[in-house]
């Protein structure tokens, strides 16, 4: 199953001094994951379900590490927390050699699989044959069937009990404070735990950040703030502009087709070649145009997909659409996991006054908003307490992209009221992820070895914009 889409203070601190190879290298056993050819380290650690005591019994963490290069590595290590909420870090064990390859050269990189994510109990709903081709009704009753069902208790899933779980994690390898890395959701439990034990936390690393107040499908405002600006970059772009001069108006029309609920299309599948009708609902449309937005090489083939299927060319957009679907059972999102937590803790927090704001204007209706909310009375969660907001003292590097749609600087500058020492770095040219990107990944291996102000990050305004697809064969040359 994959669930629908979801200051600057100046502190300098000392550099820790370099050690001797960390326990890292002796934990575990060596392993193989999808996403990198390097022997990692898999180990095992046991957390309680419910540190309440509600509920007995043990889940088991898959931790995978990623030793220092060097022998004589730095002590504090850096936990590496996926996003979602829903993804594992064994599922993105690729930043390794991306976004942290500077950084493994003298530090452990440790990720964690969450609770009920992964290779930690991962909770989900399997995928169906033909999921893309199910109507919408279709598909929303086999998911309802799948939550009837399940019969697992999804109290103990929370934001506050996977920080928990990561304290555990610390003592289980022998670490002392820690860098954490945090990428989407990851950012708010990257929070939540420094928060909750502040004594074990060295610095935090941010990027795509989500304040404790945001309410995780809220994402009207920004998803239309993202879209506007793609368009107006269309159009102030030579190419674009010239191949699709009414963009906006297309877009529109699409909408509006396929709010009328008889949107057919037929075409032969972009997969199989095999005859296919397909019914463009509005959740479908919206819902692919939402995931497009986050990364920017994928958003400038947006104009050229709603160009195609406005002139009745629906496979490129379908072919597109189809790509959330490619997931194997053991891979993407734990759909489940993703329910528990945004159950409990965000639709809770939706009030009417919030979605008929952060709905209003945007594509992105009320009703994508709240299209979680049957399961939602269905799995009857209690929420969690509050997430707090204390200040948090570490030093904190965060990142944002100037295009990204669900967690735009807005969010980031909305985090850093709450943060002592702090520093904000925009890519405009960026979408929802930027620590791969250009010189990103020296600047955290430089931010790591001496938490404080960077005092040189230009060389991020140097990762430029990527060229729009204008016909089937991509950008022009």
């Amino acid at each position: 199953m994959t669930p629908a889409r979801f200051l600057l203070l100046a502190a300098f601190w000392l550099a820790a001094p370099l050690a001797q190879a960390g326990p890292a290298a002796q934990l575990g056993k060596a392993c193989h994951l999808p996403g990198t050819e390097d022997t990692l380290r898999c180990l095992q650690v046991a957390v309680p379900r419910d540190y309440t005591g509600a509920a007995a019994g043990q889940l088991q963490l898959h931790i995978t590490i990623a030793p220092a290069y060097r022998e004589a590595s730095r002590p504090d290590p850096l936990f590496v927390l996926a996003g979602g909420p829903g993804q594992a870090g064994s599922d993105i064990v690729s930043v390794i050699n991306s976004a942290f390859r500077a950084v493994r050269a003298t530090r452990d990189i440790i990720l964690i699989d969450q609770r009920g994510t992964g290779l930690s109990g991962k909770l989900d709903c399997p995928n169906l044959p033909d999921e893309d081709r199910l109507s919408e009704g279709a598909a929303e009753a086999q998911l309802m069937q799948c939550v009837k069902s399940t019969t697992q208790s999804l109290a103990p899933y929370t934001t506050a009990n996977a920080a928990r779980d990561i304290e555990q994690v610390r003592k289980a390898l022998g670490y002392g404070p820690i860098n954490l890395w945090g990428g989407s959701y990851g950012t708010r439990l990257a929070q939540a735990y420094a928060r909750a034990f502040p004594s074990a936390v060295r610095s935090l690393v941010l990027d795509g950040v989500a304040p404790p107040e945001q309410v995780i499908p809220a994402g009207g405002h920004d998803a239309q703030a993202a879209l506007d600006k793609l368009f107006a970059q269309c159009a102030a772009d030579k190419e674009c502009a010239r191949a699709f001069p009414n963009l906006k108006s297309e877009f529109s029309a699409l909408l509006e087709r396929a709010a009328s609920g008889k949107l057919q299309v037929s075409l032969n599948d972009p997969r199989t070649a095999a005859p296919l009708s397909l019914n463009i609902s509005t959740r479908r449309l919206i819902g692919t145009v939402q995931n497009v937005l986050y990364a920017p090489l994928d958003a400038r083939r947006l104009p050229f997909l709603i160009h195609s299927a406005y002139q009745g060319n629906w496979a490129p957009f379908v072919a597109r659409s189809n790509a959330a679907y490619d997931f194997s059972t053991e891979g993407g999102m734990a759909g489940l996991l993703h329910f528990a937590i945004v159950c409990s803790e965000d639709l809770p927090r939706l009030s009417p006054a919030l979605l008929a704001e952060d709905s209003a204007g945007s594509f992105y209706t009320a009703e994508a908003i709240t299209r979680l909310r049957p399961y939602c009375a269905e799995l009857k969660l209690p929420p969690p307490a509050t997430l707090a907001s204390d200040p948090i003292a570490a030093p904190v590097l965060m990142f944002s992209g100037g295009l990204d749609p669900v967690t735009p600087p807005r969010r980031a500058e909305a985090a850093g009221r709450h943060m002592q020492k702090v520093q904000h770095l925009i890519v405009e040219n960026a979408g929802h992820g930027v620590s791969n990107l250009g010189c990103a990944p020296r600047l955290i291996r430089e931010f790591l070895d001496s938490p404080g102000l960077i005092k040189d990050p230009s060389c991020l305004n140097k990762i430029a914009a990527q060229p729009f697809q204008t016909g089937s064969a991509g950008p022009k040359p």
